[in-house]
């Protein structure tokens, strides 16, 4: 019942299962991407497995200060993602750029906690998420510029219970989201973004929150079962890296996130709950044949309607 007061944690890479953060679906794990990603690689088919742990002691209001009462003036959160992901490159030229395909399967583990008198609203649960597939990305490659654009499609995979807010491991939403990223190598720098855009089908088995009732002005529907239209979003993933020698690279990755457009529930917008979010944090590389693994850890900023926490990352790519 108070899914829009808290948020839907990670997943990996360009995706991965969630706990949706306040407002918008909260589909992507905000900073899964860093070093090279707007560089696909060379034709063949790669494995990547992500790990990724949030935490949260924090939540923040409309306007960026902690919540001094109810239940998330003290709340804990905990989440553990873990995402395998599959990409195949072709050789197979579309409008001069690489043909591939990918598909993402989250695994996600989630935890609850709130101080008193509130500590019987905590909750844990495990389980998977919602599945990403791209059936259709192209990559161009310059001599120092590479690009990459496709379409992310999260399919409402994962177990989804209104009575079960906000430790959902899906969000019973199908979310398009556009996706280019942009590299700029030139060796030993490496500058690249990755940009997104989330759009989200309406998810018709809601239970409307005291605060979003309080926010479309009609305070009496507060704990019945509505239509929620998540808000849009648009994010982006960073990252700055400087090669010492060919095995490592070191750098700082982050991300910007910012809902656009307002959350709607029963087709009035829930006003004064957009969610925003800047992270930065150090970033490190190791190369060792066809393996690659990058570790990293970002810290929240400039947070409006979500938990400010941390997230530490660990992933791991195979090239067959």
């Amino acid at each position: 019942m108070i899914r829009r007061l808290f948020a839907h944690a990670v997943m990996l890479l360009l995706c991965t299962s969630t706990l949706s953060f306040a407002g918008g679906s909260g589909a992507y794990p905000n900073g899964a991407e860093d070093f090279m990603s707007g560089a696909l690689p060379p034709p063949g088919t790669y494995f990547l497995a992500y790990s990724n742990f949030y935490s949260a002691d924090r939540f923040k209001n409309n306007s960026g200060d902690n919540y001094s009462s109810g239940p998330l003036a003290d709340v804990k959160i905990n989440v553990w993602a873990n995402v395998l992901r599959l990409i195949h490159v072709t050789d197979f030229k579309i409008l001069g750029g690489n043909y591939a395909f990918h598909t993402f399967v989250p695994f996600v583990n989630m935890d609850f906690k709130f101080g008193e008198p509130f500590g019987g609203l905590g909750s844990s649960r495990f389980g998977l998420g919602d599945i990403i597939v791209d059936p259709f990305i192209l990559a161009w490659h310059t001599k120092n510029f590479h690009w990459v654009a496709g379409l992310d499609i999260f399919l409402p995979t994962g177990r989804y219970d209104k009575e079960d807010e906000p430790v959902n491991p899906g969000n019973n939403v199908y979310t398009f989201e556009p996706v280019f990223a942009v590299t700029y190598l030139n060796v030993p720098w490496d500058v690249s973004f990755k940009f997104m855009y989330d759009i989200s089908t309406d998810n018709n088995s809601h239970i409307i929150s005291p605060d979003e009732a309080v926010n479309t002005g009609n305070v009496g529907i507060g704990g019945q079962t509505g239509t929620l239209a998540p808000g849009q979003e648009f994010h982006f993933d960073y990252a700055l890296g400087y090669s010492p020698a060919p095995e490592w690279t070191l750098g700082i990755n982050g991300y910007y996130y910012q809902q656009t457009t307002d959350d709607q529930v029963n087709g009035t917008p829930v006003r004064d709950m957009k969610g925003r979010v800047l992270a930065a944090g150090p970033a490190i590389k190791y190369n060792y044949k066809n393996m690659s693994l990058v570790f990293k850890s970002l810290w929240e900023t400039s947070v409006e309607n979500r938990p400010a926490g941390t997230s530490t990352w660990l992933k791991f790519i195979y090239a067959f």
